[in-house]
């Protein structure tokens, strides 16, 4: 039999590997979630390949929490059933019939074809949504905009016996309100930062569509405070859909999360690129106060 050759791909993938264990260590039991969403859910490969990397965080000692989206999964729904959304000041009016395809879609399509993918990878997962436990709790957002919840009690003992058993939980943001049969749509986002406060963190990342946050010339600006995103906010710099973004950062920073990172989904490998390389990956915005992980 050969000797198998060294080639350069299989140096520089040791290399890799080898350059990556102390920040495997410095993570080792942290708690990150993970807002997936955007692009990359719709396709096959990358949502494949989202999976193998949660899975990987799993194998190396790290508690991850996905929640995610599903905003085009839902609009498809609601054009084949005949619902017309209209919209306040830019938000769609979640009224009963549109909350039942939104729930159907997060609940019983998206997030088990996210658990799914996780399982193919090796990994075991849960999904659940925030109904299940009473893990989110909420109260209407704006009356204009019908079952649109805002949380406001959240019970994530479910989560922590989940990660604790060796299980990745998977969380669509459908949740209870305080009425009776009530049932919220919650922005995935928002969803994930409430989380995050609630678990403490260490980590929370949104993926998105786009690189991170972007000074006033277009170059992402790799680290970030509290005061520099709010300052950013009020001269325009940090604008449009980045707005509630950054906001639901600084509400899960002030809630007691480490660290929180606006990243591009649809970059290969993101979040082991954030959490495992000394450049990172997108945004991190982060308390003064708090000593880095990494």
């Amino acid at each position: 039999m050969k000797p198998r050759p060294m080639t350069q791909d299989w140096t520089t993938t040791a290399r890799t590997l080898s350059e990556a264990l102390p920040y495997m260590q410095r993570y080792s039991g942290a708690v990150v979630v993970v807002k997936f969403g955007g692009n990359a859910m719709g396709d096959n490969e990358a949502m494949a390949r989202f999976a193998r990397d949660i899975v990987l965080m799993k194998q190396v000692g790290m508690n991850p929490i996905v929640v995610h989206g599903g905003g085009p999964m839902i609009n498809e729904l609601l054009g084949r059933l005949g619902i017309v959304s209209e919209f306040v000041r830019g938000k769609r009016v979640t009224d009963k019939p549109t909350v039942e395809v939104v729930e159907m879609v997060l609940t019983g399509l998206v997030n088990k074809r996210i658990v799914q993918a996780i399982m193919d990878e090796g990994g075991r997962a849960v999904g659940l949504s925030g109904k299940d436990d009473d893990l989110i709790i909420c109260e209407p957002d704006d009356p204009d905009l019908g079952f649109v919840g805002r949380p406001v009690e959240l019970n994530v003992q479910v989560l922590r016996d989940l990660f604790t058993a060796g299980i990745i939980p998977v969380v669509a943001p459908v949740a209870t309100g305080r009425g009776v049969n009530e049932t919220f749509n919650v922005n995935g986002d928002t969803a994930a930062g409430a989380i995050a406060g609630a678990l403490q963190a260490d980590r929370l990342l949104l993926l998105t569509d786009v690189a991170g946050v972007k000074d006033a010339l277009g170059k992402v600006i790799t680290q970030m405070t509290p005061q520099d995103v709010r300052a950013m906010i009020a001269e325009g710099v940090i604008s449009g859909g980045m707005i509630p973004k950054t906001e639901t950062a600084l509400a899960a920073i002030d809630l007691g999360v480490r660290g929180v990172v606006i990243l591009d989904g649809r970059v290969p490998n993101a979040c082991l690129l954030e959490l495992f390389t000394e450049d990172g990956a997108g945004s991190i915005i982060r308390a003064d106060d708090l000593a880095p992980l990494g």
